[in-house]
């Protein structure tokens, strides 16, 4: 007879049974039910009147430990170091916890202690695969399943009193089911485990299950639940007995199925075994970790590895907690280094797959390093993770403190009556910046009424902010202050000649305002606008205006604007909105007589948003403008006394009524004298300034900036020639460096070594003119240019025929038009001068204008064609060194033309001695400085018989 301590923990009474087999006792079917007496408590029994009791010797650590189990599903527990007891004792009929239940019967929540007894050697077993952390031998685990196959063949196991499944990690993070359709899902080491506790949730079954020890996965098997892990003699003379008891009893069919499958004598058709299936039930056998020797190394290990734990539960309490529920109560780990070395890694939050290879690894002292190592790694983030927190908490006890502290001072200094509410605060701020401002009457209205609704606004309302911001704007403008003007016209003028060279006209309207301002007494604004090429020098005048008039300096670019908020301001409501760029100005400079720049007005947008261009009308008329409006202050501004100063390029572009409120000044480009001396009195002294460089240092000789001005910078303005003079400058400044020379003499002859090849070699696309081309005069937004008229014939003159014309050369429909004119103004002359000379009038020309990507067009070309015609009939040159322009009529008048001064200035550039132009530009002409007109032969011409007769030697014979 076999028998053993009761299951239930510190139960010191013994349980009996008979018939023993293999170690397995079994109660005679006789015995009713077994009473067991507890003094401290009860114990749990299995009430069956059909079954026998079964107890199972399972090893569960150190000392021996057996569960009671029957047919029923609930278990019991206790610890015992023996397989025999002093005595037999029975139990009374009726004892037990409650947990009582037929075979037929299923509990959705089923309880089971944590030390159970399990048998040594279970191959067959259910597969639970999880995919977060392996779950080490002697540790408890949650699981959670939704495989409904999975579910059920648990529930079949649990009815049967085999709780067993095996644990095995999946080999892929990302797979998230616990659906295994193959065995290479999951690692081949994993552990036997028991179920301790079910909880059964309809769809899915959760579990606690407890690993006992380490299982290799062999193979795939059919379902074997209805079985039992040995079939012995008694169970066979059993399951006949029930059946032949199944045959005769007249029960229904849904009985007799229940009856069969609790006592395993339902039987499987051979369809169904072969019938392929997901991995649910495997075979696995045990794996026992490799002989080891208690070494020197395995007990530094074991103490390293007991230090690590000791050091991370004394640096985080919360992995105390874990450890006492990892640890059974009163087993020793620390001798132990196979117990030892699963608790490291269990204690561990490491990856995965790291923490499989401490569960693969059979070798305790690799098992210990690897432990070990898991232990460093999670000490060192703990540490990371104290330090990290250390620092946030500081941090918030250092902002606490400081509001403490803030709060109490507030609370102090209103005690004392040191320190005001913050709204009488900001009202006396505000209050503050109005002192000596002569505010109008309008405004101040607007501006109590404002601070008046700041008191009643709760100091966390947006409401609030709008105001205290629209107050802020508002209390900041200059009113009534302006800053006291320079009224001495010499110092005025010194002030405009040290900065800029020329621009006689823009000088002496700034002398012409000065003037009026010193005779009434005060200074009155005004709105000018420079336009001009660029590189002329429009914006920096602009500047140095400001300095010669002593006015604060203000500029902004409406280049490609195209909302009106940006000049007339956003509207209050609308969420960070802001005033107008002229506001902003006033701020700013807090003045009222500012100097605005408004640049590139000629390039103004227009977009969804409105028309910038119609907002520009109000502020710059002098009329309006003494009361603009914002729509953000949406209260009167005086811009009266302003400076506007407008710059463009081109002023067709600009709309006419907005030019028609501007005072409209011409800065055409410059010369190669007036070049010559821009960069000799401001380019270079300014580009050695810039680079460090001495006058000792370099000399660039006037023969070399003379030559950069012919053969490198040949446009109107000085901008391209002031980057080539920074070129020069840059690179000798870069041999002084490098010691190669102290000194540096920069000549015609080296200068190309510095800014490398002349761009244009040539004056002229033609040196001597042949007959059918004659080089014209041009304006562009760039300056003045020369423009040559080429003519040919496209096939052989003919006799007899209408001849035609073929224009080319990317001509405008003003151009075409003036070519046709030319072409019957030709005819007519030639057959006035020449009757029998018909080659215009049957040959098929070809009109050319070189340079044909960039557009062209206007009337000024006329002249030039007729002429170009003529010469081509004739085959005859023209004079040399002759260009001309003016727009010829149908009866041969030659009308006036603009850009007179541009025209002559290019002419001059290329060389031109002689120049042709309208009778009516004679007063333009007359207005161009001496140095541009000198050495220029002119000739002023009402009629293309005057032309005629000047640029043709033949004519100029007769």
């Amino acid at each position: 007879m076999l028998s053993g301590l009761c299951c239930r923990s510190g139960c010191s009474k013994w349980l009996y049974s008979y018939d023993v087999w293999r170690g397995v006792s079994y109660a005679s079917r006789a015995v009713s039910r077994i009473s067991i007496k507890n003094e401290r408590r009860r114990c749990i029994g299995i009430l069956s009147t059909t079954e026998a009791y079964r107890c199972i010797p399972v090893y569960a650590g150190p000392r021996s430990e057996y569960i009671t189990t029957t047919s029923g599903r609930y278990f019991s527990t206790n610890r015992s170091g023996n397989t025999e007891g002093p005595g037999d004792e029975g139990r009374q009929p009726g004892q037990g916890a409650g947990l009582e239940a037929s075979d037929n019967e299923y509990s959705a929540h089923q309880s089971l202690p944590a030390t159970v007894i399990v048998p040594e050697v279970w191959p067959h077993l259910p597969l639970i695969a999880v995919n977060r952390n392996p779950v080490f031998p002697r540790f408890i685990k949650l699981i959670e399943i939704t495989n409904p196959a999975l579910i059920d063949l648990i529930r079949r196991k649990v009815k049967l009193n085999q709780p067993y499944v095996g644990v095995f990690l999946k080999t892929s993070e990302e797979n998230e089911s616990d659906v295994v359709n193959n065995l290479s899902e999951v690692y081949p080491i994993g552990t036997f485990a028991q179920i301790h506790e079910i909880q059964d949730l309809g769809d899915r079954l959760r579990l606690v299950v407890m690993a006992h020890r380490r299982i290799r996965l062999l193979g795939q098997i059919v379902d074997d639940s209805e079985a039992p892990p040995e079939d012995t003699d008694v169970e066979k003379r059993r399951r006949k007995r029930r059946k032949k008891k199944i045959a005769v009893e007249s029960s229904s069919n849904d009985e007799e199925e229940k009856s069969d499958a609790a006592n395993g004598s339902q039987e499987t058709s051979p369809e169904d075994i072969l019938k392929p299936l997901p991995v649910l039930m495997v075979e696995v056998e045990n794996v026992t970790h490799e002989k080891f020797r208690q070494t020197e190394e395995v007990k530094a290990l074991t103490q390293e590895v007991l230090k690590t734990i000791r050091d991370i539960i004394n640096m985080n309490p919360l992995y105390r907690e874990s450890l006492q529920q990892m640890l059974h109560s009163g087993q020793r780990v620390a001798d132990n280094p196979v117990y030892l070395s699963d608790l490291g890694a269990a204690l561990t939050g490491a990856e995965p797959v790291e923490l499989q290879q401490v569960l693969q690894e059979m070798d305790i002292p690799k098992r210990l390093l690897l432990s070990l190592s898991l232990l460093k790694k999670e000490f060192e983030l703990n540490k990371l993770q104290q330090k990290i927190g250390r620092e946030v908490e500081e941090k918030v006890k250092q902002q606490h403190r400081k509001y403490i502290l803030h709060e109490q001072l507030k609370v102090i200094k209103k005690e004392l009556g040191v320190e005001k509410d913050d709204k009488d605060a900001i009202e006396e701020k505000f209050r503050e910046r109005l002192k000596g401002k002569t505010v109008p009457k309008s405004v101040m209205e607007v501006l109590d009424e404002e601070l008046n609704k700041l008191g009643f606004l709760e100091s966390h309302s947006s409401e609030f902010n709008v105001t205290r911001n629209y107050l802020d704007w508002l209390t900041s403008l200059p009113w009534g202050v302006t800053s006291t003007e320079n009224l001495n016209l010499k110092k005025a003028i010194e002030i405009l000649d040290e900065d800029h060279y020329g621009m006689e006209d823009v000088k002496k309207r700034i002398l012409e305002f000065i003037a009026v301002s010193q005779l009434k007494g005060s200074t009155q604004g005004k709105i000018l606008c420079f336009y001009g090429p660029p590189g002329v020098g429009k914006t920096s005048i602009a500047r140095s205006i400001a300095r010669a008039l002593n006015r604060e300096y203000f500029r902004f670019s409406v280049g490609g604007m195209t909302d009106v908020a940006e000049i007339k301001g956003h509207r209050r409501t609308y969420v960070g909105a802001m005033p107008g760029k002229v506001i902003q100005c006033l701020k700013k400079t807090k003045t009222e007589n500012p100097l605005i720049l408004i640049d590139e007005v000629d390039k103004i947008g227009k977009g969804y948003q409105g028309d910038p261009s119609s907002a520009l009308l109000e502020m710059l008329d002098p009329e309006q403008n003494a009361n603009f409006l914002d729509h953000y202050l949406d209260v009167p501004v005086d811009l009266s006394k302003v400076l506007f100063i407008c710059t463009a390029n081109i002023i067709d572009t600009i709309p006419e009524p907005l030019r028609d409120r501007m005072e409209m000044i011409d800065m055409s480009g410059y010369v190669a004298e007036e070049k010559l001396a821009i960069a000799k009195q401001y380019l270079v002294p300014q580009a050695m300034k810039d680079s460090g460089l001495e006058n000792e240092q370099i000399r660039i000789q006037d023969d070399s900036l003379h030559m950069l001005i012919k053969s490198y910078c040949r446009e109107s303005g000085v901008r391209n020639l002031q980057k080539h003079i920074e070129k020069v400058v840059r690179k000798v400044a870069f041999k002084v460096v490098q010691n190669e020379v102290a000194e540096v003499d920069v000549t015609p002859n080296n200068l190309p070594d510095f800014v490398g090849k002349p761009v244009f070699t040539h004056d002229r696309m033609y040196d001597v003119t042949p007959p059918g081309v004659v080089m014209g005069l041009a304006w562009t937004a760039m300056g003045g240019s020369t423009l040559y008229i080429e003519t040919t014939t496209r096939r052989p003159h003919e006799d007899s025929g209408e001849g035609s014309l073929e224009l080319t050369g990317h001509l405008g429909d003003v151009m075409k038009e003036s070519a046709r004119i030319a072409l019957t103004v030709a005819r007519n002359f030639l057959r006035k001068e020449d009757p029998k000379n018909n080659f215009l009038n049957t040959s098929h020309l070809h009109l050319h204008v070189p340079e044909g990507a960039t557009p062209k067009d206007g009337p000024s070309a006329g002249c030039t064609i007729v002429t170009a015609l003529l010469s081509l009939a004739k085959d005859e040159s023209i004079r040399q060194d002759v260009a001309m322009t003016g727009e010829v009529s149908l009866m041969g008048k030659i009308l006036p033309v603009g850009g007179i001064k541009e025209k002559t200035i290019a002419a001059k550039r290329v060389g031109v001695k002689c120049i042709i132009l309208p009778e009516e530009n004679k007063k333009d002409y007359n207005d161009l400085p001496s140095y541009i007109t000198e050495g220029l032969e002119v000739h002023f011409v009402n009629h293309y018989e005057d032309v005629y007769q000047i640029v043709f030697p033949s004519a100029h014979a007769s």
